[in-house]
């Protein structure tokens, strides 16, 4: 893009005013008791930041198709979050296995299919299958494929949610929606945590689910889903943050690569994007950042991990912290995150 180095510019004032802000709730805990009086505060000013969550509705949970493969049952149901407002969603389940299983939530990210390539749904359509093939992107069908219990929901502005389109030529829908919620005392990223929470209600429904193992994971803006819901919700036990780790700094002010349906107003105000992430200590946490993502380059993600990495240790769990740079762009690695949810959710059931 090219920019214009003149006072009047509203850039050139964006990245200044930008540069005098010093975030009132950033990470700078010493021992153990401030790091979790600095938790507290920052999640109540979180909280607050994304509003008032609505009133739950009855699920009235609908089976809409079941679809047997080789190694995993794939259910598609609907289940309502709020009055009036519907989530559709697969629940993909493994054969074979007995008694209650570790689940998993998989958010997607910001694309033109919503949920269906992260469960592995693509219709035989080749762009489908090669938006798969790009971002490695079907990683619920292949945590199912693990022994996880996996559900995959759509998020409001994305998939079935906008009829797998954008009825705003030129606009985007997340900003049209982000706008529209804000002006009904909403915001769109609060009102997705509260279903992805509404989600794993109906996931705790389910007979083959153990309540105690919980995870959550996406990638892009699927990683921003996986922060917040990690940080809010302690039902969630383990978390893999996906090519999302970076600074305000990088993809909102540098180079603007947001929209709507990722943010928390008057967040910097408070925190940056690593603060957040930090907030998720002492729970189990991968971050996976590829050496050549092109969204949220490494040099911003390197430096939201050491803050990372400083909460974790302060926290006094170091151990619970998993840190993956992989050779790849944006894209699921899987070269540490079957290991990571082997461990925390198999092998040390409901550590947190």
């Amino acid at each position: 893009m090219n920019s214009v180095d003149a006072p009047q510019i509203t850039d050139v004032f964006l990245r200044k005013l930008y540069r005098r802000m010093k975030p009132s709730l950033s990470f700078q805990a010493k021992t153990k008791e401030e790091f979790e009086e600095w938790k507290r505060k920052l999640k109540n000013k979180i909280v607050e930041l994304l509003g008032e969550f609505p009133e739950p509705a009855p699920l009235n949970p609908q089976l809409l198709s079941t679809e047997e493969t080789e190694k995993y049952v794939r259910e598609k149901w609907l289940i309502q979050s709020e009055q009036d407002c519907y989530v559709p969603l697969y629940l993909l389940i493994p054969k074979n296995v007995d008694g209650k299983r570790p689940a998993i939530l998989c958010a997607h990210g910001h694309g033109p299919y919503g949920k269906d390539p992260v469960a592995g749904v693509h219709f035989n359509d080749p762009e489908r299958k090669a938006n798969i093939l790009r971002h490695n992107y079907n990683y619920g069908e292949q945590m199912a494929e693990r022994g996880f219990v996996t559900i995959v929901p759509d998020w409001r502005s994305f998939g079935e949610r906008i009829a797998y389109q954008n009825p705003y030529l030129g606009r985007d829908i997340c900003n049209i929606h982000f706008i529209q919620h804000l002006i009904l005392g909403r915001t769109l990223l609060g009102s997705n945590i509260f279903d992805g929470m509404r989600v794993i209600d109906f996931l705790l429904t389910r007979e083959e689910v153990d309540p105690e193992r919980i995870g959550c994971m996406g990638l892009s803006f699927g990683g921003t889903m996986t922060t917040y819901l990690a940080l809010l919700d302690d039902r969630i036990k383990a978390a893999d943050i996906i090519c999302y780790a970076t600074t305000t700094e990088h993809y909102a002010i540098s180079r603007p690569n947001f929209c709507g349906s990722q943010l928390v107003p008057y967040l910097y105000k408070y925190a940056d994007v690593p603060d957040v992430i930090a907030a998720i200590a002492p729970k189990p946490l991968l971050i996976e950042s590829g050496a050549s993502d092109t969204c949220f380059w490494i040099h911003s993600a390197k430096k939201a991990h050491e803050i990372i990495k400083r909460a974790y240790e302060v926290s006094g769990h170091p151990e619970n912290l998993w840190i993956e740079v992989f050779p790849g762009e944006h894209s699921f690695s899987g070269r540490m995150a079957f290991k990571f949810f082997e461990k925390f959710l198999c092998q040390d059931k409901g550590r947190d």
